[in-house]
């Protein structure tokens, strides 16, 4: 699977944000804070999971070689993968 920019840039950001609590655990920040950007970043990677997985399932799905019974089965695989990432 090819993952365009846009996905890409957004673990970026999210791996900045990881450093960012590091930073914030070191300087003995408050707990309410550090808790507050650890809820942002798993808020951050639900949306990044669907987005891969809605993405992928689009591809399989519009692959006209596709017969119904693989069109299923992607989509079983992707409620699977929606799922198993809650």
């Amino acid at each position: 699977m090819l993952y365009n920019k846009e996905i890409v840039n957004r673990l970026k950001r999210m791996e900045g944000q990881i450093r960012g609590i590091s930073k914030m655990m070191e300087a003995e920040k408050p707990c309410a804070d550090v808790v507050n950007q650890l809820s942002s970043i798993r808020s951050s990677t639900g949306r990044a999971i669907a987005y891969i997985v809605a993405n992928d399932l689009q591809n399989s799905l519009t692959n006209d070689k596709n017969s119904i019974k693989e069109d299923y089965s992607a989509v079983d695989e992707a409620v699977y993968m929606l799922v198993k990432s809650s």
